[in-house]
């Protein structure tokens, strides 16, 4: 088959126009077109006049090596490549060996996990929350309550931060081995739409990624793996062997046990500070990372769908709309949208007492009034926090505690109009935006718990994303502080052979570790892993590479 991309028809077209667009493209005859499979599925909005949709599809062709031949010159029209996934080792059957550990059960702990349990190795899979419906309801306790559980909430728990989340499936990775089709198809398998697999952003929000990683799980236990919840790793065993080699040779619990294993993903997630620097005081390699820091803004979600596409705003086939900006200010910063979520909702997500985080989820309909998405300013660990390698964190819960402080110390968040933020003035009352923040937000001057230079970028960047969405920086719009945990803070730097620049069997994975962002990537770098521990494994005789 051959894969022709940027196939552009009118938002309104019929089905049967796929055909004769396709024809025309390549310039054959009706009868030489034998089986169209759709891949992507995308909208270009940029004229809302003239919203167009825009597809990539796999085709058949009667003689596709004389099409090919004619549009070699062209990058739209290549063989369609081959996205299936090839495990890359084999455990013997009944495996009974050194069993590999993962630790923590988000995205790409779930993935590393799955992969191994698929490749028969039987993991042990370690969280320090609870199994995803109880913590849900730990959750709602601090969104209802005000009651905060340190070891279950937003960060902590099966389904990782990406439960709470718009669960966003798509990414900017480069991904040559199509390790995301990979992520897509066992999420498909679990319960998610099969419109995952060709929506060029496609999401499933946080009801239904509660279904999924249940059947996951279960999955995973169907394989021999085996899951242990409220299981916090305290300490790690690392030795020195008589090559000065340091190797990890096992992992102290929080519920007194010793578990000994030489194989370790690292999974876990971009809040947990207390295992960070347990990691650095055992001497394993860590550099600080570059992170953001800001507020969640929040509009009317009919404000961003009549400015994203006018008049077709509301049509079944775009949806609720969403953006991405960004501009570079002149104090050398970068404000960004990140994370958008349409029409949802501003979550608490703190994991720690006595500090206000504030992030974005939706559900699968995104049908809530308002669309808010973070409003971030790009940080650097040379210029903002020099000097530690964990000196990121420390940064981080500065700003939450004072939006703790500044919220009125009962988890309720700062919150500031943007009219009032750019004239610095606190902010008294409400105006055309409702605020979606549970446990609820009090009006004052986000300057209170905002470094200086994060106010003046940002205040720089208001108007001219007002410039590029109507309505952006409406006097009204709602801010509210503060938005922290964009990414982590550190990188548990890892070698070509996926393990710990200088702690052998400790594999770092994810977005704790720094090489992921977001779901999908997570779960990508959890294959990844999943396959360098498999790789170790055949380095000692106990698999066997396929």
């Amino acid at each position: 088959m051959l894969r022709l991309s940027e196939l552009k028809l009118p938002l309104d077209h019929p089905p049967e126009a796929m055909a004769p667009a396709i024809c025309a493209r390549l310039g054959i005859d009706p009868a030489d077109l034998l089986e169209v499979k759709l891949w992507r599925r995308a909208h270009d909005a940029r004229r809302k006049s003239a919203i167009l949709m825009v597809y990539t599809v796999d085709v058949a062709l009667r003689d596709e090596a004389a099409v090919l031949e004619r549009f070699k010159a062209d990058s739209q029209v290549r063989p369609t490549p081959d996205t299936d996934y090839r495990f890359t080792a084999r455990a013997p059957e009944g495996f009974d060996g050194p069993r590999p550990v993962v630790i923590g059960a988000g995205p790409c702990g779930l993935f590393a996990g799955l992969i191994l349990a698929q490749m028969g190795f039987k993991p042990i899979i370690l969280d320090r929350g609870k199994v995803v419906r109880e913590r849900t309801k730990d959750t709602w306790a601090l969104w209802r309550k005000s009651e905060l559980n340190p070891e279950s909430n937003v960060q902590f728990g099966e389904g990782g931060a990406g439960t709470f989340s718009d669960g966003k499936l798509y990414s900017q990775i480069k991904d040559s081995r199509f390790l995301g089709r990979k992520v897509l198809e066992e999420f498909v398998a679990a319960g998610a739409p099969e419109e995952i697999l060709t929506e060029a952003h496609p999401h499933i929000g946080t009801f239904r990624l509660v279904h999924m990683v249940e059947n996951i799980r279960a999955l995973i236990e169907g394989l021999g793996g085996e899951y242990r919840w409220q299981h916090r790793v305290t300490d790690f065993e690392i030795e020195a062997g008589e090559d000065g080699q340091r190797r990890l040779k096992g992992l102290h619990l929080s519920t007194g046990e010793y578990l000994e294993t030489e194989h370790v993903v690292l999974a876990v997630g971009h809040s947990s500070r207390d295992t960070f620097q347990t990691l650095y005081d055992r001497g394993v390699h860590i550099e600080a990372k570059p992170f953001s820091i800001g507020v969640r803004i929040e509009h009317p979600q009919s404000w961003m769908d009549k400015a994203r596409f006018g008049a077709c705003a509301g049509h079944p086939d775009l949806g609720a709309a969403d953006y991405s900006l960004s501009h570079h200010c002149a104090n050398g910063r970068t404000v960004y949208s990140f994370c958008m979520c349409p029409g949802g909702t501003v979550v608490a997500a703190t994991s720690e007492p006595n500090r206000v985080v504030t992030n974005g989820m939706s559900q699968y309909s995104r049908n809530e009034r308002n669309a808010n998405s973070g409003f971030v300013v790009a940080i650097d660990p040379e210029r903002d926090y020099p000097g530690h390698p964990l000196a990121g964190i420390e940064f981080q819960r500065k700003w939450e505690s004072l939006a703790f402080t500044a919220g009125g110390g009962d988890y309720k968040a700062p919150a500031q109009k943007v009219g009032d933020f750019l004239a610095g003035r606190p902010s008294e009352a409400l105006g055309e935006v409702s605020p979606s923040y549970k446990p609820g937000i009090r009006m004052t001057d986000l300057a209170e718990c905002l470094p200086p230079f994060v106010l003046e970028a940002m205040r720089e960047a208001l108007p001219m994303f007002g410039r590029q969405i109507a309505g952006y920086d409406h006097p009204d719009v709602l801010m509210t502080g503060v938005e922290t945990r964009t990414s982590s803070p550190i990188r548990i730097t890892r070698g070509k052979d996926g393990q710990s620049l200088n702690t052998a069997g400790l594999f770092p994975a994810g977005e704790g570790a720094g090489y992921a962002g977001g779901i999908l990537s997570a779960g990508v770098d959890g294959i990844k892993v999943a396959e360098a521990v498999a790789a170790a494994y055949v380095a000692r005789g106990w698999a066997k590479a396929i």
